[in-house]
């Protein structure tokens, strides 16, 4: 708790979020705009919101935020993780709730790439026999 703000990157998929977080009455600016505009889905907003539920800090933090990369799913997923290290570099004691929910670990699945001689990384071409 040395520092009002405390900056985290976040990642998933090819998305990156640059969070800085700092007390506050619970705004979330991201890319400039509202949350609500920039994730009209509310699953998206939910997800955003998970590090502050895990640790019942809903409405005490300002977070605003920088996203690049990948697709919106990717983006929120990114923004979570951000904010969740951010937390737990703000308040150490928070970072035993954050870890057991999984929010501080990067999750690396990436899509596979697609094989010579074939239609898709593990579909392959119909077989044909005549």
């Amino acid at each position: 708790m040395v520092d009002t703000v405390q900056y985290a990157t976040g990642k998933k998929k090819n998305a990156i979020a640059r969070a800085w977080v700092e007390p506050g009455q619970g705004d979330i600016l991201v890319n400039a705009r509202s949350v609500d505009s920039y994730f009209p889905r509310l699953t998206h907003q939910i997800q955003i919101q998970t590090p502050f539920e895990v640790t019942k800090t809903s409405g005490q933090f300002n977070v605003k935020a920088t996203l690049t990369g990948g697709g919106v799913s990717g983006q929120a997923g990114a923004l979570r993780h951000a904010i969740a290290k951010a937390l737990a570099l703000y308040n150490p004691s928070l970072r035993d709730p954050l870890k057991k929910n999984g929010l501080l670990t990067r999750d690396s699945r990436v899509k596979e790439r697609k094989k010579y001689g074939q239609k898709g990384a593990r579909a392959r071409f119909q077989y044909s026999k005549r």
